[in-house]
């Protein structure tokens, strides 16, 4: 499988997740407080939602890859 190939697929998948999901969240620690023995944290969970236009725009860019020969 060359190179071409691996790409499309990862952007064909990576398209189909942004469409089914919607975007992704994470964990940000923002606040640390060592007082002595007690340590304290606040973690914030983040969202960043990916916008449909961009999910359609990397699944369609994946299909023409997969399509298209690769020329030598």
């Amino acid at each position: 499988m060359n190179a071409q190939r691996m790409v499309a697929i990862l952007l064909i998948v990576a398209g189909a997740m942004g469409l089914a999901y919607g975007g992704f969240s994470y964990t940000k620690q923002t606040h640390k407080a060592d007082l002595g023995p007690l340590h304290m944290s606040v973690d914030e969970k983040q969202r960043v939602n990916v916008p449909i236009w961009i999910g359609v725009g990397v699944l369609v860019l994946g299909m023409v890859l997969l399509v298209v020969p690769r020329k030598t």
